[in-house]
């Protein structure tokens, strides 16, 4: 679409040089990690809450589309402006504005990078939870916007559960804030839950408070290596339903500990039918006893090998085999969909082995590891872009894996959101009238659609 004239100069005069409407600079504001890419009309970069409320209203006045944007880190296409409209970048709103110990919140901008955030809190021996593989150069509001977990949401919760209080940019072009800073409250409906994986379709988040978790003083590693996925799924089992959680629980199949193994020289013996790495973190008197009982919940039935990581060197060669996978996959072809599908966790064995079902038909390698304590597996199709019938048979199997994991008692995401790549496939997922539900509470923010349009929900 061209943008009108008259919304052109409101922008100006609004933003000034936080106005970019040359192509060259338009483009690099088009795309996020999904390779998905359109180029918009127009793109902001705000300083201020100010400016958020008089752009959107400029841009509902005049029917545009608005599309929030943090480092388009986003694997689903959440962020890319398929409708064209005014891209807004929140790069410039990258303040921590307050840390508070005492009350374990911090107060930020959108923009704030995650492992800034980290760095900022470490002095004040504080953390925030969500830890996605990005989050050295992902932004809070985009981790917020798609309700971003990591390896430590099996202990300390994904994104809507570290948040207290939000204070965003309705679609109707108001300022609304939900929330407060304290870990209790009831008063009134919890509007911030709701708009933490909303990603950008209801409001533009300006200002976050964040639940902060004491960090912990030590930590230890336990690798576990079983004869095959069923085993390895039991004793994820056994290992939640013991009193002592986790920090991490992460698992690989037998593909992906081939791969660590043969392509990145990883020290995992022939006979691993799956792996599982469990990690505690606590107090350093208490933390051997956690470990213990750890590794008494990883033992049983098809146990291979286990080994305990005593200090951080050895810690740091126990998880060498989980970072050698990533590049380990590249060797298998040159394109990837990673999709992150979730299953009750008694169900992750007839997850890993549907898939290999649906990996001989489309003839066609699936690697599956991730976050197993919470059931969410990510599902790794690798193909060759270039190659017209493996693009296909991808996208068919891509369908077959999501409804597998329904049949299952599971759905489509537990981190990387809906975006546009399983748009499509919400019906499957929620019923009629959830969806209908969901809908209504759209245009009751959004009035007139402008805010990320064609995003998450199916078109009607």
């Amino acid at each position: 679409m061209t943008l009108p004239e008259a919304l052109l100069r409101e922008l100006a005069d609004l933003l000034g040089d936080g106005l970019r409407t040359d192509p060259g600079e338009r483009v690099g504001y088009g795309y996020d990690n999904s390779r998905r890419e359109a180029l918009p009309d127009a793109v902001v970069l705000p300083h201020a809450r100010a400016q958020v409320l008089e752009l959107v209203r400029a841009c509902r006045r005049h029917r545009v589309p608005v599309v929030a944007r943090g480092r388009g880190t986003n694997t689903t296409g959440a962020a890319v402006p398929v409708d064209g409209g005014v891209v807004v970048s929140f790069e410039h709103m990258d303040r921590i504005i307050d840390i508070r110990p005492g009350d374990r919140c911090a107060v930020v901008e959108p923009g704030v990078l995650n492992g800034d955030l980290q760095a900022a809190l470490a002095p004040h021996g504080l953390f925030w939870p969500p830890d996605p593989t990005s989050a050295a150069f992902s932004t809070v509001g985009g981790n917020l916007a798609c309700n971003a977990g990591g390896p430590r949401a099996v202990k300390y919760g994904a994104s809507r559960d570290n948040v207290l209080a939000l204070t965003a940019v309705t679609g109707a072009g108001e300022l609304i804030t939900s929330g407060t800073a304290t870990t209790k409250g009831s008063t009134g409906l919890d509007l911030h839950r709701l708009l933490v994986g909303s990603e950008g379709t209801l409001a533009l988040i300006v200002e976050a408070t964040l639940r902060l978790t004491p960090a912990p003083p030590a930590r230890r590693a336990v690798r576990a290596i079983y004869r095959d996925v069923s085993s390895a799924a039991q004793a994820v089992a056994r290992l939640m339903a013991q009193p002592v959680t986790p920090s991490m629980l992460e698992f690989m199949d037998a593909h992906a500990v081939r791969l660590a193994r043969d392509v990145g020289g990883a020290d995992l013996p022939p006979d691993a039918g799956a792996l599982l790495m469990i990690e505690a973190d606590g107090d350093a008197a208490r933390l051997p006893h956690d470990i213990e009982a750890l590794m008494r919940a990883a033992g049983g039935d098809g146990l291979v090998s286990l080994d305990d990581a005593a200090d951080e060197t050895a810690r740091t060669r126990l998880w060498a085999a989980r970072k050698a996978l990533s590049p380990a996959l590249r060797t298998l072809a040159p394109g990837k969909i990673n999709e992150d599908v979730v299953v009750p966790v008694s169900r992750i064995p007839q997850l890993v082995d549907g898939v290999q079902v649906l990996a001989r038909e489309f003839d066609l390698p699936i690697v599956c590891f991730g976050h197993a304590g919470n059931g969410n597996l990510h599902v790794n199709l690798m193909y060759d872009p270039a190659d017209a019938s493996q693009s296909q048979r991808a996208q068919a199997a891509l369908a077959r894996v999501f409804a597998l994991a329904i049949s299952l008692g599971g759905t489509l995401s537990g981190e990387h959101g809906i975006g546009l790549a399983k748009r499509d496939f919400m019906p499957q997922a929620v019923d009629a009238p959830t969806l209908a539900l969901m809908r209504q509470v759209k245009a009751v923010f959004d009035p007139d659609a402008i805010l990320n349009p064609g995003k998450l929900l199916p078109l009607a």
